[in-house]
């Protein structure tokens, strides 16, 4: 992590990421740098705008991949048939069931008899 960390600071700084920078860098850092990092890094970096990068990752809420991917594979074909909304509307309301009973402790008797 450290590598790419250095990688933007010397972006924030407008400084050319090239491989003496990056590992000029990380020894200020105290960091015992692999040259072989170092070069892949900068091979990795050489086509990517930084800063697009991370206003794209700044724009995506926490758990937002994970999120999307969820709600991608249950949106499904929004155009379809709402067959589908009403099982995932009756699943919602199973899942309520369920939490209420659990929040109201009648679960807890059962595991404890």
């Amino acid at each position: 992590m450290e590598y790419v960390y250095a990688a933007l600071i010397l972006n924030e700084s407008g400084e050319e990421l090239n491989e003496e920078n990056l590992t000029n860098v990380l020894d200020a850092a105290g960091v015992d740098v692999e040259e072989s990092r170092v070069k892949a890094l900068v091979a990795a970096l050489e086509d990517v705008d930084i800063d697009e990068a991370v206003e794209q990752a700044a724009a995506v809420p926490a758990g937002g991949a994970a999120a999307g991917g969820a709600g991608g594979a249950a949106g499904g074909d929004e155009g379809g048939d709402d067959e589908g909304g009403e099982e995932e509307e009756a699943a919602d309301e199973d899942d309520d069931e369920e939490e209420e009973d659990d929040a109201s402790g009648e679960g807890l008797g059962e595991l404890f008899g």
